[in-house]
């Protein structure tokens, strides 16, 4: 099923499988900068109990690949093209800084009228729309927004970033088409951007319910948390203050063995090294420690509200009668975040300066325990950088599997599993302009634990950062996609199956591997528009 290699006509053949009973709604749900280790059901210690609830209710993959970094993420989950098929092979354009002015067409930094969202594609087949969070597809064009995407209501944030509880300006909340220039809180505390985009959700809901009861739904949920400024109510935060004095080390060996016992990891994978140049916990002095132990916890207080809002939104979903119909899929656009140096930016003790913060992180150091058992981060597409949690729940037709289904899928699974459930067709074209063919295959087979007979590699690229895995056989490396072309010698070789932390470089016991591999990218490389690729977007990291 491999759904680029079949004409277009086969994927109507889906509106055929799928009788009118089993169109569910459907709720998308992506939170941003969430490590692989933060969730109670992926070994973290935050309190996660609806998330765990959810995952364990359906159908859990251990091993599901975003794209690395925040907008092409977003890119390929609303469309089902690889980034660059898109126009937004590298970032988007954000409220302060044009990116992709006479970029090539694969890196103008918005999505291009060769594609089709999700939302366009659901509507046709009779859905309602709706989306409250982090857009950040473009928006300085007024038909790269929501709205004139395929969705009927959106409420949210257009830019990349966004303050939690004062958004303000070019990075403030836009209600459809509008700024929404004094947002009010939706509960009994402060305004809170976690807290709007769930209770907005909702209220889009009851209105669809009021309106259109027997049409289902679409929802795209995109918070961003926990993303910086690093912001949180205080009184989760409380929750956690001093829960994280023993230090990144420790918090490190203890999301480990957790992973081990709950089968996510196996055993024959050691926990990668600790970073390079990350300080030894008890080098610090007590005031730092106390420092750091408040960033963790403003950090899994965060995570801990999405969880409460997520149970929020469940529970709206049984009162309106929708929630055994509602197949809910949920994941993380990138890999625990380092921006901002190791041990982090920003105020973080004075609460109204902290809340004032744009950009105010954690560091380097805490990320590195988010990204457990892995290493890298964000930006990359090792296991550390792309490796996501990934669930599908939906209880009329998922029935509660115990084991991880350990198949490896992508974000360009999505589009296809999502018109398969739907009964929905991919267009031909959008305007009169022909679109890309899909890579994807649907999920549907994982959600009876059946095989997913995947004939193609999984392919990506960000940032000059490469990867390709066929079967357990991973290639990646940094630095690869160079605007000089291909930088072979920095390929690195491992096999999955023995090491999915990647501390065993097999590159030059198996140079036809390599070779065989490579030779895949080149072509993907070439026919997705890797290449050619403008000079100095992005900067590319010498050594």
């Amino acid at each position: 099923m491999i759904l680029r290699l079949v004409p277009v006509f086969f994927l109507a053949a889906f509106a055929s499988l799928a009788s009118a009973a089993e169109r569910p709604n459907i709720v998308l749900v992506m939170v941003d900068d969430m490590s692989f280790s933060d969730l109670g059901y992926h070994g973290g210690e935050i309190e996660t109990p609806n998330l765990d609830a959810l995952a364990q209710g359906g159908v859990r993959f251990s091993q599901f690949y975003n794209a690395g970094r925040c907008c092409p993420t977003r890119a390929t989950l609303m469309t089902g093209l690889h980034p660059h098929e898109t126009g937004i092979g590298w970032m988007t354009s954000e409220p302060d800084r044009e990116r992709g002015e006479g970029a090539p067409a694969a890196y103008q930094g918005h999505l291009n009228e060769q594609c089709v969202t999700l939302a366009e594609a659901l509507k046709s087949a009779g859905y309602g729309t709706y989306m409250t969070g982090k857009w950040h597809l473009g928006q300085k064009e007024m038909e790269d927004r929501p709205l004139q995407r395929g969705f009927d209501r959106y409420y949210g944030c257009l830019s990349g970033a966004t303050r939690f509880f004062q958004p303000t300006g070019s990075r403030g909340m836009t209600s459809g088409n509008d700024p929404d220039e004094n947002p009010k809180s939706t509960t009994d505390r402060p305004f809170y951007t976690t807290d709007a985009f769930t209770d907005h959700a909702i209220g889009f809901l009851r209105q669809h319910f009021k309106e259109k009861k027997d049409d289902p739904f679409f929802l795209y949920l995109a918070y961003t948390a926990p993303h910086w400024p690093l912001q949180a109510h205080e009184e989760d935060i409380a929750k956690y203050r001093g829960k994280y004095q023993a230090g990144w080390e420790q918090l490190r060996e203890q999301r480990y063995r957790r992973q081990v016992e709950l089968g996510l990891i196996d055993p024959a994978w050691p926990l990668s090294p600790k970073t390079e140049g990350i300080s030894d916990w008890d080098s610090l002095d007590e005031a730092k420690r106390d420092e750091m132990d408040l960033k963790m916890a403003v950090f899994a207080a965060m995570v801990d509200r999405v969880d409460q809002n997520i149970g929020k939104l469940v529970a709206s979903l049984k009162e309106i009668g929708a929630y055994e119909n509602t197949l809910l899929l949920f994941l993380s656009d990138n890999g625990a975040c380092q921006e901002g140096g190791m041990l982090g930016r920003g105020e973080f003790h004075d609460v109204a300066k902290r809340n004032e913060e744009h950009d105010n992180s954690y560091g380097e150091a805490w990320a590195n325990a988010g990204s457990t058992p892995f290493r890298l981060y964000k930006h990359y597409l090792h296991e550390g950088g792309a490796a996501t949690p990934f669930f599908l729940h939906w209880p009329a037709k998922i029935a509660p599997r115990e084991a991880w289904y350990g198949e490896a899928a992508q974000l360009i699974d999505v589009m296809p599993t999502l018109l398969d459930v739907a009964g929905a067709t991919y267009p031909a074209e959008r305007s009169g302009v022909k679109t890309v063919p899909l890579d994807g295959i649907s999920l549907r087979p994982a959600f009876t634990g059946d095989p997913l007979n995947r004939g193609e590699p999984l392919f990506a690229e960000h940032e000059t950062n490469a990867s390709v895995r066929a079967g357990n056989w991973k290639l990646v490396g940094e630095s690869v996609a160079t605007p000089d072309g291909t930088q072979v010698k920095q390929w690195e070789l491992y096999d999955l199956a023995k090491d999915r932390t990647e501390l065993n470089n097999l590159a030059a016991a198996y140079p036809e591997k390599v070779k065989e591999l490579s030779a895949k990218w080149e072509a993907w490389a070439a026919r997705v528009g890797v290449y050619p690729r403008a000079e100095g977007q992005p900067p590319v990291k010498k050594g």
